[in-house]
């Protein structure tokens, strides 16, 4: 059957993505102000049908895409980045998707370009008739008053969009996105480095979460895990210096890339031959290269050395996905009149458990026991699943690294079947209203039991058996 090929997959896959694309129109993140016509905000019966062709066209490309994936795993080669481009492209020309983060973006490259203390305040700061104030006013709930978690890496890019654009919203949004296709394209190329199977690309880069969150959402993980990876994949190549500016430059966008120094230590420390010189080798000169590059991005910036004080801030907002922030809270209501002390308790335990795994995933890494990339995955995942606040994409962290290494293994397909269910879980317009939940757990049962009834095959041919670091030797 035609549909059932990977031919027909690529065409029903990009029939998906244009039903969200045009379902977004009337159903997607649109601004308060600046959109114009074309991305003024609906309601009523124009709404409702936008979010129902949105959900029409997101679980058509779920599915496409997961079949393309099972026949990626029965051998099937039918070029996933022409796959990848078909679709992707009518998200290019969408509005905001899933999520508002973007014009937080406007707003910050306009206050850093403005002179504003962007560590010190929230868009709230911008007023009416000021530069980015149309994006502002489009900045979402909490948000509004929250000093960027961002490093100055990413400011930077922030900043030169508002300039390239005057802060007008829709070409600014779409100046963005641009600049998130292409951090796609840095993973893609990376992730083929380090594995050219097909496979790995179907689990890292045409992940209904990338396309919907990176290029639909123009959130900024990509270029966190674009410049991340590629980092990873220089050090594996014997090319660790700059590897490690890579690396520095991805915590300057997001902080939780700076997890991937230490994988990237002991790549360094295991080609130095091991023992104690190597041991100090990998664990000092990468993060030491690292943050010469965090300390010159701050200065270039004009922003300083704030940043090193907002990476908490983001922990304050409760997202339901966090299983530490709602276990806080549950205990905090049931032992205490408030249960904020609480709750903060079992987040900072949660972050110490998240350091101890990450912290044995690297010895493991170190003595040979784990491959490197995959540790690193994995102590992205745990990071994730442990932290104080956590969004759909931000599983994108790990799935992308874990691809590269083990995209067929019991991780990999997991890791599958959670991007599946997680797509799910935010609205076109980016609310997270119960039946969200309700569709991702459904999606999550059902993407279990597939497995168990029939599970991918779990080793490679000869072809894809090598482990990345000793390819790259």
């Amino acid at each position: 059957m035609w549909a059932l090929s990977a031919a027909g997959c690529r065409w029903l896959g990009a029939a998906g993505s244009l039903g969200v694309t045009v379902g977004g129109y009337a159903a997607g993140a649109l601004p308060v102000r600046g959109g114009g016509d074309l991305w003024a905000p609906r309601g009523g019966g124009a709404g409702t049908f936008g979010a129902v062709l949105c959900a029409l066209g997101l679980t058509l490309l779920v599915l496409a895409w997961w079949r393309y994936g099972v026949l990626r795993t029965r051998g099937a080669r039918d070029g996933a980045l022409v796959t990848l481009a078909c679709w992707a492209a009518p998200l290019l020309v969408a509005p905001p998707l899933h999520s508002a983060d973007v014009y937080s973006y406007i707003a910050q490259g306009a206050m850093v370009l403005e002179g504003h203390d962007v560590y010190g305040a929230g868009p709230s700061v911008l007023r009416p008739g000021d530069l980015g104030a149309d994006a502002a006013a489009s900045v979402g709930g909490n948000w509004t008053d929250t000093p960027a978690p961002y490093g100055p890496v990413f400011l930077l890019v922030a900043e030169a969009v508002v300039r390239l654009t005057g802060g007008a919203v829709v070409p600014a949004v779409l100046l963005f996105r641009l600049g998130a296709v292409a951090a796609v394209a840095l993973l893609a190329w990376a992730v083929r480095g380090l594995d050219h199977a097909d496979g790995a690309l179907w689990l890292a880069v045409l992940n209904p979460l990338v396309l919907v969150h990176v290029v639909g959402g123009v959130h900024n993980d990509g270029l966190m895990a674009g410049l991340m990876l590629a980092g990873v994949l220089l050090a594996v190549r014997g090319r660790w210096v700059w590897g490690s500016v890579l690396v520095g430059c991805a915590v300057m966008v997001k902080s939780p890339a700076a997890v991937a120094l230490l994988f990237v230590g002991v790549l360094v420390a295991r080609r130095a031959g091991g023992g104690a010189r190597g041991l100090a080798k990998g664990l000092l000169l990468p993060g030491a290269i690292a943050g010469a590059v965090a300390a010159g991005a701050s200065l270039l910036a004009g922003t300083g050395f704030g940043w090193l004080g907002t990476q908490s801030v983001a922990g304050a907002i409760h997202t339901p996905l966090s299983l530490t922030s709602d276990l806080g809270l549950a205990l905090g209501t049931l032992v205490a009149d408030d249960p904020g002390p609480v709750k903060t308790a079992v987040q900072q335990a949660g972050l110490l458990a998240a350091v101890a795994v990450i912290a044995v995933l690297a010895w493991r890494a170190h003595r040979g026991r784990t491959d490197p990339v995959l540790g690193l995955g994995l102590a992205l995942v745990a990071l994730v699943a442990l932290s104080p606040m956590v969004q759909p994409w931000y599983l994108l962290w790990g799935t992308a690294v874990v691809a590269a290494a083990a995209w067929r293994g019991r991780a990999g397909q997991v890791l599958a079947v959670l991007s599946a269910a997680l797509v799910y879980e935010t609205q076109p317009d980016g609310r997270t209203p119960w039946y969200g939940f309700v569709a991702a757990g459904l999606v999550l049962a059902l993407g279990l039991l597939w497995l168990r009834r029939d599970p991918w095959p779990s080793t490679r041919d000869a072809a894809e058996g090598a482990s990345p670091v000793d390819a790259g030797r």
